[in-house]
């Protein structure tokens, strides 16, 4: 089967697959959710990453379905925990991404024993709220100098995580098998985060967990969406009123904490690539 037919079977498919069950999407996380190494000017903070992607796709057959991010880079597990799961669960999410531990692992050569069971008290809590919870293993830096030795941790760290999803019925989506991502290309040139490339595989990799169709190529970043003029002009107005006049009055009080805010910390309708986020459809922002 020649790429063309297969791109175009592909996308038939997803246009024709009944609606998902989710409607609200939440993104939980550091560096990874947030999209760093996957630039994107048009993007909420200049980045669209793999949780972007993931949203741009679920909301294309599902109507009102609404996404926030609330991950910020350089977040340890306790902090991701204190700072975003009462927010999380305060925007009643059908539907949880949470990636944490990385920062850990890496920087801090935490226990991952301990790390998994922080981890296993937040699933928790998710769960209960009647929410669909993704979970990630992270990916194999054995071929990267210096990251090898760290190699094993990551492994029990894992190993934890599978446990932790079993345990809460949650949905792993594991890098650490996703051998795609061991091609240099997948990867940003800081061999920390990944490229545009490693974000939209990994994507596909969620929405494969998901068991929902989609329309994201192997290998094929998919390009943004365009806009209407209209409809680009509705969507400005509503992120001036809505989250531009508040980020300059954050900026004039609290210039040193705006750099660290999350990307999307309402959730809003997706859409398409630079679209800044308006209130939830069929409804004011969640309380």
């Amino acid at each position: 089967m020649n790429a063309w037919k297969q791109d175009k079977e592909v996308r038939n498919a997803a246009a024709e697959a009944p609606p998902h069950p989710w409607h609200r999407l939440v993104a939980m996380g550091d560096s990874f959710t947030e999209g760093i190494g996957d630039p994107e000017p048009r993007s909420e903070g200049g980045l669209r990453g793999w949780a972007d992607r993931v949203a741009e796709e679920l909301s294309a057959n599902q109507r009102e379905f609404a996404y926030a991010n609330l991950a910020v880079r350089g977040l340890l597990v306790q902090q991701i925990l204190d700072q975003q799961l009462e927010p999380a669960l305060t925007l009643k999410p059908d539907l949880v991404t949470l990636s944490a531990g990385g920062n850990d692992i890496v920087f801090r050569r935490s226990d991952p024993d301990r790390l998994a069971e922080k981890i296993d008290a937040g699933v928790d809590q998710l769960t209960r709220s009647g929410a669909t919870v993704v979970l990630f293993a992270g990916p194999d830096w054995g071929a990267t100098p210096v990251f090898s030795q760290i190699r094993g941790k990551v492994a029990i760290f894992n190993e934890n995580l599978h446990t932790v999803a079993s345990r809460h019925d949650a949905v792993m989506v594991d890098l650490w098998f996703l051998r795609e991502l061991s091609s240099p290309g997948m990867w940003d040139p800081d061999r920390l985060h990944f490229s545009p490339l490693g974000h939209h595989t990994i994507a596909a990799a969620v929405l494969k967990a998901l068991g929902v169709p989609h329309t994201l190529v192997p290998l094929e970043p998919k390009p943004p969406r365009a806009r209407g003029w209209k409809e680009a002009r509705s969507e400005d107005l509503i992120w001036a009123r809505e989250y531009l006049v508040p980020w300059v009055i954050r900026q004039l009080r609290h210039p040193a904490e705006a750099a660290l805010a999350p990307k999307r910390p309402e959730p809003g309708p997706v859409f398409g690539i630079g679209s800044p986020p308006g209130p939830f459809i069929g409804g004011s922002h969640a309380a």
